[in-house]
């Protein structure tokens, strides 16, 4: 069965554009792994007259399609904890959606992203036979 995980990234204080252009980053790296698609959320509602069009939700959200491939979300997650590791000064907050299951990381240390991300992958890493 296939997979969606849902990224959200998010910076306190941050402008669009750096989000934007953190998402772009992230996006860029994922799109290199064996997942079958990367795509940007784009804003399911409509902007009412006078108000922002940007939507501050879904700038720094992504959609990944894992796929079939129990290597998907384990390949994706530590995509991910190495992108974060490279961000220069605070790193954005994350929140990872797979199925029912959410995990936000915000000022965690690097063991302790490692610790959530393991958390997470081994609760979806079940193999249907």
């Amino acid at each position: 069965m296939d997979k969606t995980l849902r990224i959200l990234l998010t910076e306190e204080g941050a402008e669009a554009e750096d989000i934007a252009a953190l998402t772009g980053f992230l996006r860029a790296e994922l799109l290199q792994l064996d997942v079958d698609d990367v795509t940007t959320v784009v804003g399911e509602q409509e902007v009412p007259p006078g108000a922002r069009a940007v939507d501050i939700t879904t700038i720094g959200a992504l959609l990944v399609s894992l796929g079939s491939s129990a290597a998907g979300l384990s390949q994706v997650m530590n995509a991910i904890r190495e992108w974060r590791g490279r961000c220069r000064g605070s790193p954005p907050t994350l929140r990872l959606t797979l199925d029912d299951d959410e995990l936000e990381i915000s000022q965690a240390t690097t063991e302790q992203v490692s610790q959530a991300f393991d958390l997470f992958v081994s609760r979806h890493s079940t193999i249907e036979a």
